[in-house]
C-alpha cells in the first residue's frame, strides 16, 4: 500500500508542471531578428480552452468606478478593484500600443499559493489596459499585486513592446502575506529567451545599474524566512529558491526552452546533462543566435516535437506506424512498478490557441503590433494576421463553445483537420502543409503589401479600418479553405485507404467515370515487428497440405 501511494504522489508531482499548467513562451529580443522588430510566442495550453480572441475597447472611466476581477481559469468572482481614469483598446494578449504579455504556470512551492484579488489572467489583461511599454506594465504588475494581493500560483511572464522584452518571475506568500516576491530581467538586445512552466531566473546581479535587472526587495528576505536559503545574498537562485526542480520541471518544461536555444544556437548539447538528470550548470536564461530570427522561424518553432534531436517525438514506438508526434494524457504510466514519462514538446495538441507577437518600432502606432493568431494545435493551424488596432475579433475567431462544433469558428475547423492527421499523420501530414504553408505564404504577401501601402492613407480611422479588414477577409478565408481540406482527408483516406489523386490533387476516375481503386496505406516495418512480438505464432502463416 505505502509503494502505490508513493508512486501515485511520484505521478501527481510528475503531471502538475507537465499537463495541467502547460503553457509555452518564446522570445527574440531587438537585435535577434532581421527585421529589428521584437517577437514573443504564446501557447495557451488547457484541455478545456476554446480558442478565441479576446478584445476590449479603450473607455474612460468615472471616479468610483470599480473594475470585477474573475478568474481566467475558473471564472470564480475574486474581487474588486479601482478603474484607472482611461483604459486602452486590447486584442488578445496585445494592447493598441503594441505592448504584448504572455505567461507560463509553474506552480512552486504549494504553501505559497497566492490568497489575493488579482490572478495571473487579470494581471496580464488589466496591465495591457493600463500599460503602453513593457517598464510600464512591470510597474502596473508589481503594483497590482502589491496593493490587492495575488491570487495565482508561481507564473513567468514575458513583457515585450517594440523595443524591450523582459521577463518577470513572480509567486505570492501564502498565508504570509496576499503580496509577491518577484525577480525580472531584460532580455539583451541580440539576445533569444524562453520559459516553459518552470522558473528560469537563476543566479541575478544584485546591483543593476543599468535597471535591466528589478527584484522585489524582500525577495531574499523572504526565502531565508521560509528556510528555502542560506547561504550569501550573492548565491542567491530564484528558480531553486521558490520553484520545484524535479524530472518533470526540467524533462516536461526546460525541454522546451532547449529545444528553442538548439535550433537556433549551437552547443546546445553541453545542457542535456541538466535536461535529463539535472546536472552541471543550469541552462542560462538566454543565448545568442547563431542567425536572425524571423517571424516565419518562430511560427515553425511553436510547431516543434523535437524533431532530430534526442527527444524526437516520431522516432519511438509511442509513435506507432505513422510517427505520430503526441502522446495522450496522462503524461506518466507504470510499467512493472516504474514510472515512465511521455515527451512534451512545444506543440501539443491541447492548445487553445498560439500566437507570436511581432512588435516593431518603425510602424505607425496602429501597425506596431501584429498578432499572428492561431486557433488549436499550431503544428496544424494557420497563423492569422492580427494588427493591434484591430477593435473587433473576426466572427470565426470570437467566442465559442467547446462542446458545440461550428463549422464557422477558426477553432472547431482546425481541430477537424488536425485530430484526423492525429491517426494516420505520416500520411495526413504532406496533405495539411501543402495547405497550410499556401495560405500562409499568401498572408504574408498581404501584410507585406498592407506595411506599405495602408500608410499612405493619412485618416488613421481609415488605416485601422483596413487592418480590420485584413483580419476578417483572412480569418474568414483561411476557415474556409480548412473545413475544405478537412472534408478532403475525410474522403482521401476513408476507410484506412488512400485515394489516387492527379497532380492539382484532385481524385482521379476511370475513363468511365468510376473511381479508381485505392493505395493501401499498411503499416510500417517496425509496427509488424511489433505484431509478430506479441502474436506471431497465432499470425504466422502456415503452409497446409491437403
Amino acid at each position: 500500500m505505502k509503494k502505490n501511494f508513493l508512486l501515485t504522489l511520484l505521478a501527481m508531482a510528475l503531471a502538475l508542471p507537465v499537463d495541467t499548467l502547460a503553457c509555452t513562451s518564446l522570445i527574440a529580443a531587438k537585435g535577434a531578428t532581421a527585421d529589428g522588430s521584437v517577437l514573443v510566442t504564446y501557447a495557451a495550453d488547457s484541455h478545456n480552452l476554446y480558442g478565441e480572441l479576446y478584445t476590449q475597447p479603450a473607455a474612460d472611466h468615472a471616479p468610483g468606478t470599480m473594475r470585477k476581477i474573475v478568474e481566467w481559469d475558473t471564472g470564480k468572482p475574486l474581487g474588486e478593484i479601482p478603474e484607472v481614469p482611461h483604459t486602452y483598446a486590447t486584442v488578445g494578449n496585445m494592447n493598441e500600443h503594441g505592448l504584448v504579455i504572455a505567461e507560463s504556470t509553474w506552480g512552486g512551492r504549494e504553501e505559497l499559493e497566492g490568497t489575493g484579488v488579482i490572478d495571473y489572467g487579470s494581471l496580464i489583461y488589466v496591465t495591457l489596459q493600463r500599460a503602453k511599454t513593457a517598464r510600464e506594465a512591470l510597474k502596473v504588475m508589481t503594483d497590482l499585486v502589491k496593493t490587492y494581493g495575488y491570487a495565482s500560483t508561481g507564473e513567468s511572464f514575458s513583457i515585450a513592446d517594440p523595443d524591450e522584452a523582459w521577463i518577470l518571475e513572480l509567486i505570492g506568500k501564502g498565508k504570509q502575506g496576499k503580496d509577491a516576491v518577484w525577480v525580472a530581467r531584460r532580455v539583451p538586445d541580440g539576445y533569444i529567451a524562453g520559459h516553459a512552466n518552470h522558473p528560469r531566473i537563476h543566479r541575478f546581479p544584485l546591483k543593476d545599474k543599468s535597471g535591466e535587472t528589478i527584484y522585489s526587495p524582500d525577495v531574499i528576505k523572504f526565502a531565508r524566512k521560509q528556510g528555502y536559503f542560506n547561504g550569501k545574498d550573492e548565491e542567491f537562485d530564484f528558480s531553486k529558491a521558490y520553484g520545484v526542480t524535479d524530472f518533470g520541471a526540467l524533462r516536461g518544461c526546460d525541454a522546451r526552452v532547449w529545444a528553442y536555444f538548439n535550433k537556433f544556437a549551437k552547443g546546445m548539447d553541453q545542457y542535456l546533462p541538466w535536461i535529463d538528470r539535472a546536472e552541471g550548470e543550469p541552462m542560462p536564461l538566454w543565448v545568442k543566435p547563431d542567425s536572425l530570427l524571423t517571424v516565419t522561424d518562430m511560427k515553425w518553432m511553436m510547431r516543434d516535437h523535437f524533431e532530430n534531436t534526442p527527444y524526437d517525438m516520431t522516432n519511438d514506438i509511442g509513435a506507432g506506424p505513422y510517427k505520430v508526434p503526441y502522446r495522450w494524457r496522462p503524461m506518466t504510466f507504470t510499467v512493472d512498478g516504474q514510472e515512465y514519462t511521455h515527451e512534451r514538446a512545444i506543440a501539443t495538441q491541447q492548445t487553445g490557441f498560439s500566437f507570436v507577437g511581432q512588435l516593431r518600432s518603425d510602424l505607425p502606432t496602429y501597425m506596431r503590433g501584429l498578432l499572428w493568431f492561431g486557433t488549436d494545435d499550431a503544428n496544424t493551424n494557420v497563423y492569422l494576421p492580427v494588427f493591434c488596432s484591430v477593435k473587433q475579433a473576426p466572427a470565426q475567431l470570437g467566442h465559442g463553445d467547446i462542446n458545440t462544433i461550428d463549422w464557422n469558428s477558426n477553432f472547431w475547423v482546425n481541430n477537424y483537420v488536425a485530430n484526423q492527421a492525429y491517426n494516420r499523420y505520416s500520411q495526413m501530414i504532406p496533405d495539411i502543409r501543402r495547405v497550410q504553408s499556401q495560405l500562409e505564404r499568401d498572408i504574408d504577401e498581404d501584410v507585406r503589401v498592407a506595411i506599405e501601402q495602408i500608410p499612405e492613407f493619412e485618416d488613421e480611422e481609415i488605416c485601422a479600418q483596413l487592418t480590420q479588414d485584413l483580419a476578417n477577409i483572412w480569418a474568414e478565408r483561411a476557415t474556409t479553405e480548412y473545413k475544405k481540406l478537412g472534408d478532403y482527408l475525410l474522403v482521401k483516406f476513408m476507410d484506412g485507404n488512400i485515394k489516387k489523386t492527379d497532380d492539382d490533387h484532385n481524385f482521379i476516375k476511370s475513363e468511365y467515370g468510376m473511381p479508381v481503386y485505392p493505395n493501401f496505406g499498411g503499416y510500417d516495418d517496425r509496427y509488424f515487428r511489433t505484431i509478430v512480438d506479441d502474436a506471431g505464432d497465432r499470425l504466422r502463416v502456415r503452409e497446409i497440405k491437403y
